[in-house]
């Protein structure tokens, strides 16, 4: 199983600010062995983005130090999901 989280997004013009504070809390976890992959949906000002956890408790660590969270790019609104990995060949 893994866990997806869902981001709400805020004011992008706030992100080129703090997107290499982002990227960088990304690929702690990323080298961590936690977080398989994130990125914005490709209408991300209405859609928002997601990211998948190998554990909730993972996701949400994430979430609360994102500078992105912190600095209004994502509204405060964000959730966890479990999702029910498939594989198919």
């Amino acid at each position: 199983m893994k866990y997806v989280l869902l981001y709400e997004t805020g004011d992008l013009s706030k992100a080129p600010l703090h997107q290499a504070a982002h990227s960088a809390h990304g690929q702690e976890f990323h080298e961590r062995g936690l977080l398989v992959a994130y990125g914005p949906f490709a209408n991300a000002q209405e859609e928002g983005a997601m990211a998948v956890f190998t554990s909730r408790q993972a996701a949400e660590e994430f979430a609360r130090g994102d500078p992105f969270v912190l600095n209004g790019v994502v509204q405060g609104s964000w959730q966890v999901r479990e999702w029910l990995e498939a594989f198919l060949p």
